[in-house]
């Protein structure tokens, strides 16, 4: 009689692997002198801000007297005061100057973006004469400085040319000019990374340019763009010299209205700090709304395959 040797079955176990905490994801060991470096990195960073936000609740005399780090040792020690932010909101329209803002970065933000995937697109996957030579000159304009441009553009858009100069269209041309080259330069080198398969499957079925441009290059694209919208939304929102010059007083944007706090004397330094970090508000939501999308879009273009 003969017998039949039974093989146990596997045991299946829901319990996860054991991961080595030494180890990243990708296997790699971890560095500690990385992460003291990012560590104090990160706080060296971050310092300003801190002072930034100590310093707008102190009173003036206060904030003269002593630095910031002596308010944060000493807490009990230091005159704490509302009174900044309220007289920041009473001495300036800043209600008006965030919506005056907010007017001036979004288009600023928005056409860019849509000229520059256009001609990126064109770039990437079409053929016409002198088409390097002129992503080149794009390219070349990005190391002219914007101030050279400044006299030239105060001519064209002032009384002497298309009489534009103090209304939100001045800005929005010039964003939209000093803007365009970097972003078609950035997302000329991230389409390059997409497969080209699939623009010549959308070709032999048929699909004109624009509808492989919108249903198919811009969903994949849409990274780098979220990326770069991030960017220029912060630089439009943060700049002072060409809404100073291209718009009046009555659509002055928040940064604007900042700068006109300080007196030729150093009067008004105490609200400057509190508006100051007023403004900063809407550019953090802003960053860390499109936080995962401008991760992706710096790091997706990064290798090719």
């Amino acid at each position: 009689m003969s017998s039949t040797a039974m093989t146990p079955a596997p045991v299946v176990s829901d319990a996860k692997p054991y991961r080595n905490r030494k180890l990243m994801k990708d296997g790699r060991p971890r560095s500690t002198f990385s992460i003291v470096s990012m560590v104090l990195l990160c706080i060296i960073w971050t310092l300003p801000t801190i002072g930034l936000l100590v310093t707008s609740f102190r009173s003036r005399d206060d904030a003269q007297s002593s630095g910031w780090w002596h308010a944060v040792f000493n807490p009990f020690g230091t005159s704490w005061t509302f009174d900044n932010y309220r007289q920041v909101f009473e001495k300036s329209d800043l209600g008006n100057a965030f919506l005056n803002g907010l007017v001036v970065a979004i288009p600023a933000t928005i056409l860019p973006i849509m000229f520059a995937a256009f001609a990126a697109y064109a770039f990437t996957f079409m053929d016409f004469p002198g088409k390097d030579l002129l992503f080149i000159a794009i390219v070349a304009v990005m190391v002219v400085p914007i101030q050279v441009a400044f006299q030239p553009m105060l001519d064209m858009l002032g009384p002497r040319g298309l009489g534009i100069s103090g209304q939100y269209i001045a800005v929005w041309l010039l964003h939209t000019g000093f803007g365009m080259p970097l972003c078609i330069y950035t997302l000329r080198n991230y389409m390059s990374t997409l497969p080209y398969s699939v623009v010549e499957s959308a070709k032999i079925d048929g699909a004109t340019h624009f509808q492989t441009f919108w249903k198919l290059v811009a969903p994949m694209a849409m990274p780098a763009m979220a990326a770069f919208a991030t960017l220029q939304f912060l630089w439009v929102w943060n700049d002072l010299l060409i809404a100073t010059l291209f718009l009046s007083d009555t659509n002055a944007t928040v940064i604007v209205k900042l700068q006109q706090l300080l007196g030729t004397q150093g009067q008004g330094q105490e609200l400057l700090t509190a508006g100051a970090f007023i403004s900063m508000v809407l550019p953090m939501v802003v960053f860390f709304g499109l936080q995962r999308f401008f991760v992706r879009g710096l790091t997706s273009g990064a290798v090719k395959g």
